[in-house]
């Protein structure tokens, strides 16, 4: 009975944490339906121009705060601790959901379009990137501090599947919220200038895009609300010398005696000193970096953030469904990672899904270069989609989780998930420009150039991870610092 209770402890405490992968993906996916909607609401601005490279940055601007979020995500998790973390991203969600929906609030005139309120807007939505980046870099970390090693891998691919549900229920809200309605035509009617057509609907332009971004209030507020009653996690605790409330938390998930062993491996590991950032040498900082500039230049993001629009451009029919079903492909390959990740290892998964991807990009670039049949282009996205939700999506999660000794984890996370939003900046800015690109007369070139780079990105990721990342599987958090010890004594 005691097992069960443990068990269920362990499972109540991690999926209120997951819960904030859900509203990770949640809020970074909500852009995707209220998108043309919220364009065609500040086009009527009349005190300046709502050109297509504002928009570009409006629908972009949580990432600015997603970059600041996550190198504040070290500091916040060695000064406020873990569970604090995770309530101040929760209140950062709340606040963001309530003002997207509502950016008027106390200071303009509500439904008047303006310069002003375009800035207040990505405001709001910056406050909610802040909250992404703590959690994409607290949830995981959390997660893995309070698992025991032997299904570590399982409990926080976990958080990758709530990332991808929450991408996949915000894009089944926005299509019910969108209802009988339909997005607003915008046309371009000379070069670089664009209006909206007399006949589009006028409640998507006024109200439907509020209703999107205003839905983010229930969960946010519940993920605040649940972390609550979670405990800190006994790694931090025992960091900062508070060993009976670490040793309390580690009995409730694993007994009485492995309990006082683990307590007493953690203590070896952290009571010396606080460490570093280098301490251990440059390759393990390096490899997470990289692991997290590879999640991102693999060019994942462009399709999910963009996938209407993408789907909408190969004319097979109505795009938001189609991002459903990708949403629902996404969701289902996730869980293949969940249910292998402690029998295949981390190394493996990671490198088949490179060549999955390599050859779903390949398949993308080739049916624009020799003519194709569309559906063969979109086969191919679903391919380079699943392979990534195998492996990438969840596996880098994990290895960043995992791969830094304890004194220096928190710091060192914070670092390889800000390069992470950077790069996702980087390649969701970049990707409608270099996908739109036209050159010797080809208008898909820009669609070929875009998937062979990524194709090219897929096969330099699998070789660095053959090369130079460590297989974890089956290893705890301390016996990382005995391994990255023993790299830096060998060389």
């Amino acid at each position: 009975m005691k097992d069960k209770n443990n068990k269920l402890y362990l499972i109540s405490v991690v999926f209120v944490a997951i819960l904030g992968g859900l509203l990770f993906g949640y809020d970074t996916a909500v852009i995707s339906g209220a998108d043309k909607g919220l364009q065609a609401f500040f086009m009527g601005a009349t005190d300046f121009a709502y050109t297509d490279a504002i928009h570009g940055f409006t629908c972009s601007s949580a990432l600015v705060g997603c970059i600041i979020g996550s190198a504040f995500s070290g500091l916040a998790a060695s000064r406020l601790g873990r569970k604090r973390s995770l309530i101040l991203a929760g209140i950062f969600f709340f606040l963001s959901a309530c003002g997207s929906y509502n950016p008027e609030f106390l200071f303009f005139d509500y439904g008047k379009p303006s310069f002003n309120l375009m800035v207040a807007f990505n405001f709001y939505r910056i406050l909610g990137g802040f909250g992404v980046g703590l959690a994409s870099a607290i949830c995981p970390m959390y997660i893995a501090e309070v698992s025991p090693s032997n299904i570590r891998g399982t409990l926080v691919s976990w958080n990758q599947f709530a990332i991808i549900f929450g991408q996949l229920a915000v894009y089944f809200i926005n299509f019910i919220i969108l209802g009988e309605h339909t997005n607003p035509i915008i046309e371009e009617t000379a070069k670089g200038v664009y209006n909206v057509l007399p006949s589009s609907d006028p409640w998507t332009i006024s109200t439907g895009w509020r209703y999107m971004f205003g839905s983010e209030c229930f969960p946010a507020g519940l993920f605040t609300l649940l972390v609550c009653f979670v405990p800190e996690t006994p790694r931090y605790l025992a960091m900062i010398g508070q060993d009976e409330k670490a040793l309390k938390v580690l009995e409730r998930i694993n007994g009485v005696t492995k309990a006082k062993e683990i307590l007493s491996d953690i203590k070896s590991t952290v009571e010396e000193k606080r460490e570093k950032l280098f301490t251990y040498g440059w390759v393990v900082i390096f490899v997470g970096i990289m692991l997290s500039v590879f999640q991102q230049a693999v060019g994942i993001n462009a399709v999910l953030y963009f996938a209407p629009r993408i789907f909408e451009s190969m004319n097979m029919g109505n795009p938001m469904v189609q991002t459903v079903i990708m949403g629902i492909v996404n969701i289902l390959f996730t869980l293949v990672a969940i249910f292998t990740v402690e029998k295949w290892g981390r190394k493996p998964l990671l490198i088949y899904g490179s060549i999955g991807m390599a050859i779903g990009a390949a398949g993308v670039a080739l049916t624009n270069l020799l003519g194709l049949p569309a559906i063969v282009s979109v086969v191919s996205i679903m391919v380079y989609s699943a392979s990534f939700m195998f492996s990438w999506g969840p596996i880098c999660w994990v290895l960043i989780a995992e791969i830094f000794p304890n004194t220096i984890r928190g710091a060192a996370v914070a670092i390889a998930v800000a390069f992470q939003w950077i790069f996702n900046f980087i390649v969701s800015s970049t990707f409608v420009p270099m996908y739109n690109m036209r050159l010797l007369g080809m208008d898909n070139f820009g669609h070929i150039f875009a998937y062979a780079l990524y194709g090219v990105i897929c096969v330099l990721a699998a070789i660095f991870v053959w090369k130079m990342v460590p297989e974890t599987k089956g290893k705890t958090l301390e016996d990382m610092t005995r391994l990255w010890n023993d790299r830096r004594n060998k060389k």
